[in-house]
């Protein structure tokens, strides 16, 4: 082969990913902005449910726009209606493109969320719509930076790499006994956009990277389950096997080695708290008061981005190492050969039928055993104790429950209200509480303060609680005990004269 068919062959092959299928076709405008519109920024999982209603509203309306919308298969099934698109239709063929992935959430609903090739094509459109320099002084002092820093950890000689260190540590005590003598640099607007954009711009990428590496464990896992169905090893030699690859999960594929470096950097505690402080610094900048509600926003959550990518691969290689666990449990290859067997005989089966008949042969196919004939069987044998007579019912003895008299009866039940508005109406002293405590013991039952309640409604110092005291109640078995209540002034138009009789005869009748 030339060169011109290797790049041929090689440029095809880019062109043929599901990102660039995604920005080239008619409706590529439609699909990234429906992306876009239900899937913000901090929206990486949305219900199936509430997708499909999404897709149909947000595609109907650019429909009606006079903008080019993608066309459903199924949008010609009985009862659809042809000028409105399906969302559910829409959905799975972006599913079927690697655009949408349908997953469970662990709640155990259907949900959906871009693939890496998606945000990729998101993230592209985001650059190349954003209006700046591809080459400014950040980015330039950003891969300066990172060669230097690079280079220093590649040196193998120490004596080199100590000479490194000293012109850092000189260059920074320099640079600190300037800022000492009031030599502060101010960064002007301009240049701090500048710096912003550009992180902002790695910052975008972070989403399809990490999506990117869950592919890649999630493709590793749908490799190993199927070369565990399909093992024909001894059990042990298989445990070892995919023990080992499990282990070495994330050193296998290139997503996975990258992973593993960022993991170990993004693990410090310390490092992600300065990474916090030093967003907020650079929106405390006055150039930020140019950002967007929505880019403010996006910058702030760089950590909450980070730390959900990491959570998301780290769940896809807890899915897998369970899975693998569950297959290595429940594999059983006795059964899984017997099986085999039984299908091939039928695939000779069908084979031999189908070269003997013809097409309008019909063969009478049992599709379950026949039921046995089993005579009914003794459920019960004969007991002696089911047969016998149950004995006689004892009579009650009447002396267990101890008499009651009335007296008793009127001491553990409601409150004496007669007994209450008496001492009401001839206390010597001026306060409800004065008359409760010049009542007998035996009338000062914890149960009479609801009695007393009763009487003192409509009393306004009672009912605004101007003053509470402690009452002393005694309850029936002699024992005090205190309760604070409010009371109210007994002056001679609130003292009770004419008695309720009604509400005597109730209390009586409830005694």
């Amino acid at each position: 082969m030339t060169d011109v068919d290797l790049e041929f062959a090689r440029v095809r092959a880019v062109l043929d990913r599901p990102t660039l299928r995604l920005m080239s076709r008619p409706t590529s405008a439609t699909v990234l902005a429906v992306f876009r519109t239900v899937f913000d920024r901090d929206v990486q999982y949305v219900p199936a449910d509430r997708m499909h209603l999404q897709v149909e509203e947000h595609v109907a309306r650019l429909q009606a726009t006079g903008a080019r919308v993608p066309a459903s298969e199924q949008n010609g099934e009985a009862g659809a209606d042809d000028s409105r698109p399906n969302g559910r239709a829409l959905c799975r063929e972006w599913v079927g493109a690697q655009w949408l992935v349908r997953s469970n959430s662990p709640d155990g609903d259907e949900q959906y969320s871009l693939t890496s090739h998606a945000l990729e094509a998101l993230s592209l459109v985001d650059a190349l719509s954003a209006d700046r320099a591809l080459i400014s002084e950040s980015r330039l002092a950003m891969i300066v930076d990172a060669v230097h820093r690079w280079a220093a950890r590649a040196e193998p000689d120490p004596d080199v790499q100590i000479r490194r260190i000293d012109a850092q540590i000189a260059e920074l005590q320099a640079e600190r006994e300037r800022l000492e003598h009031g030599g502060v640099d101010t960064v002007d607007d301009a240049r701090m956009r500048d710096g912003y954009t550009n992180i902002s711009d790695l910052i975008r990428q972070l989403p399809s990277d990490f999506k990117r590496v869950e592919e890649a464990v999630a493709t590793m896992h749908r490799s190993i389950v199927e070369d565990f169905r399909q093992e024909v090893r001894p059990i042990g030699e298989i445990l070892d096997d995919y023990l080992a690859r499990t282990d070495n999960l994330m050193e296998a594929t290139p997503e996975g080695r990258a992973f593993e470096g960022a993991f170990e950097l993004l693990r410090d505690d310390a490092l992600l708290l300065r990474l916090r402080d030093d967003i907020a610094t650079i929106l405390a900048h006055p150039f930020a008061e140019s950002l967007g509600a929505g880019e403010r926003r996006a910058f702030r959550n760089t950590v909450s981005i980070l730390r959900q990518g990491i959570e998301d691969v780290l769940a896809q290689r807890r899915q897998l190492t369970a899975t693998l666990r569950d297959q290595i449990v429940a594999h059983d290859v006795v059964r899984d050969r017997e099986l085999d067997a039984v299908i091939r005989s039928i695939n000779r089966g069908l084979a031999t039928w189908m070269d003997r008949g013809s097409a309008r042969d019909r063969l009478p196919l049992g599709l379950l055993p026949a039921t046995a004939e089993v005579g009914t069987l003794r459920e019960r044998f004969y007991d002696p104790d089911a047969e016998s007579v149950p004995p006689p019912i004892e009579e009650p003895d009447d002396e267990v429950f101890d008499e009651l008299d009335v007296e008793t009866l009127r001491r553990h039940g409601g409150p004496l209200l007669t007994e209450l508005r008496a001492a009401l109406r001839f206390a010597a002293g001026d306060s409800s509480v004065d008359a409760f405590h010049e009542l007998p013991p035996s009338q000062r039952r914890p149960v009479e303060l609801f009695g007393l309640a009763h009487l003192l409604t409509g009393h306004e110092d009672f009912e605004s609680a101007a003053h509470v005291a402690e009452h002393r109640t005694v309850r029936p078995d002699g024992s005090p005990v205190a309760f604070h209540m409010p009371t109210a002034a007994l002056t001679d138009e609130h003292r009770p004269v004419t008695p309720d009789t009604t509400h005597d005869e109730h209390a009586q009748e409830a005694r």
